[in-house]
C-alpha cells in the first residue's frame, strides 16, 4: 500500500473530471495487472504475465487500506490473465504467453483451470479443461453451468468460440462451437478475408438468452444464435476495418436499448501504425442487420500536457477494456466505463446514443520506470468505486466517480 503522503501526491498529479483517487495498491511489486472481480469484500485480480504471477487475491472491505493475503504463480510460459467467478467455482485462462520465453523448453500449459472457492482466499484446483494450439483467451463464465470461450478448436487453424459445461467441476465438457468461416478446411461459405486482415480470430464472445455477441478481431462483429448450444449459428456478421482500424475486442450487448458496444483493441504504439481504433455503437434492434450509429469521443490531452495528444505520449494510446455489466456490480446501459491505455479510465455517458459524451476521467501519474500509464481493465462495484489496473507495473487503483 502506498502512504498518505504518496496518495496525495498520486492525487495532485492525476488528471481527474469527476473522479477521485480513493487508493493504490502495488500488488506487492507485480504491477502487470489484468481482468478485476469483485465477491463481496474478495477482489480477485488476474495478472498479464509479464510477471510470474497469475492471481492476486485483496482484502477490499475497506476500499482506502487494501489488503493483499495471496498469490498465485503462474505455470512457465504461460498466462493466466483473465478470471471469472459463479458461486463458489473460480474459473481462470491458460495460454502461451508471446511476450515472455524465460523457460524456452518447458511446453505452457493450454486450457482452463477450475478452483473451488469455498475459502476464498484458498482457491482449491478441482478441474482442468484441456484446449490445443495456444490455449484459451477471453472467457464469460456469470452464469452457471456454461461458460463461453476463446479457445482453440481441434481441427480449426483459428481460435474459436467454444461453449463448455462446467456442471461437473472436476470434469469440464466442450458442449459446441463456432468459428469464423474459412478458419476449417471444407468451410462451406467462407468470409474473404483481406489483406489488411492481420488477425483472423475469436477474440471474445459475451452471451445474452439465446444470443452470443461475438468479437472476431479485423473481421468484426457477429451475432449468433445459440439456442441450440451444440451448433451455434451465424445470424449476421458487420465489419468496418478497412477503412477504420479493426482488432474488435469486445462486443458487449445493451439488451434494453438494442444496442452493441463494440470496443477496437489499440495493439500498436501509434495510429499511424494502428488505424483509426474506436469504441462503437452498433445498433442491433433488427439482429439480421446491425447498423454503427456512432462512436465514443477520443480522449483529448489536457492542457499544458508536453505532447498535444495522447498518440504522442509514449506506449499505447487507444481502447481496450469496458465494465461489462457483471451481476453482482454496478450496472448501467447509458453509463459506460472504460479504459485508453495511456489515456486512463474514461466514464461515457450514451444516453444519447448518437452523441456519447464524456462525463469523467482518471488518468494516474506515470508509475516509476513506466513511461507512461497503461491502463488496462476495470470492475465497477455496486457501490459505485472503480477498480482500475495497469498492464505494466502500476498495479491496482481504486477510484470514485462523482458526476451526476
Amino acid at each position: 500500500m502506498r502512504t498518505l503522503a504518496d496518495l496525495r501526491t498520486m492525487r495532485t498529479e492525476s488528471d481527474t473530471f469527476n473522479t477521485r483517487l480513493v487508493s493504490h495498491h502495488d500488488l506487492n511489486g507485480r504491477g502487470d495487472g489484468m481482468q478485476i472481480v469483485k465477491v463481496g469484500q474478495w477482489l480477485y485480480v488476474a495478472h498479464v504475465g509479464t510477471s510470474e504471477k497469475a492471481l492476486s487475491i485483496l482484502d477490499a472491505s475497506d476500499p482506502t487500506n487494501l489488503c493483499l493475503v495471496r498469490q498465485l504463480d503462474a505455470p512457465p510460459n504461460t498466462h493466466r490473465h483473465k478470471m471469472q467467478v459463479v458461486g463458489n467455482t473460480l474459473i481462470q485462462n491458460n495460454e502461451h504467453v508471446v511476450y515472455s520465453n524465460k523457460y524456452p523448453d518447458v511446453p505452457s500449459v493450454l486450457g482452463i483451470d477450475v478452483f473451488n472457492l469455498d475459502d476464498p482466499t484458498d482457491p482449491r484446483k478441482v478441474g482442468f479443461f484441456s484446449v490445443p494450439g495456444r490455449g484459451v483467451h477471453r472467457m464469460w463464465f456469470r452464469e452457471a453451468p456454461y461458460a463461453h470461450v476463446a479457445a482453440y478448436i481441434p481441427g480449426v487453424k483459428e481460435r474459436g468460440y467454444q461453449i463448455v459445461d462446467l456442471s461437473d467441476q472436476t470434469d469440464p465438457k466442450a458442449v459446441g462451437a463456432w468459428w469464423l468461416p474459412g478458419s476449417k478446411e471444407g468451410d462451406p461459405d467462407p468470409w474473404m478475408k483481406l489483406e489488411d486482415h492481420d488477425h483472423y480470430q475469436v477474440h471474445g464472445a459475451i452471451p445474452y438468452g439465446d444470443r452470443a455477441y461475438v468479437s472476431c478481431t479485423d473481421a468484426g462483429m457477429a451475432i449468433v444464435d445459440i439456442s441450440d448450444m451444440t451448433a451455434p449459428k451465424i445470424i449476421s456478421h458487420i465489419n468496418w476495418h478497412p477503412p477504420y482500424g479493426g482488432y474488435s475486442h469486445t462486443s458487449f450487448p445493451l439488451p434494453g436499448r438494442g444496442l452493441v458496444v463494440e470496443v477496437c483493441e489499440s495493439i500498436q504504439p501509434t495510429l499511424a501504425k494502428d488505424g483509426d481504433k474506436r469504441i462503437w455503437l452498433i445498433d442491433v434492434r433488427d439482429e439480421r442487420q446491425p447498423v454503427m450509429i456512432s462512436s465514443f469521443p477520443r480522449p483529448v490531452a489536457p492542457k499544458g500536457a508536453p505532447w498535444s495528444s495522447y498518440d504522442e505520449r509514449p506506449l499505447r494510446f487507444g481502447p481496450h477494456n469496458i465494465h461489462e455489466n457483471y451481476p453482482n456490480s454496478f450496472q448501467s446501459e447509458t453509463r459506460i466505463y472504460c479504459t485508453w491505455f495511456n489515456a486512463g479510465m474514461r466514464v461515457i455517458d450514451i444516453s444519447d446514443p448518437d452523441r456519447p459524451t464524456e462525463v469523467g476521467h482518471f488518468v494516474p501519474p506515470t508509475p516509476p520506470d513506466q513511461l507512461a500509464p497503461q491502463i488496462n481493465d476495470l470492475f465497477v462495484d455496486t457501490d459505485g468505486l472503480i477498480y482500475v489496473t495497469d498492464r505494466l507495473t502500476g498495479g491496482l487503483y481504486v477510484v470514485e466517480y462523482s458526476g451526476g
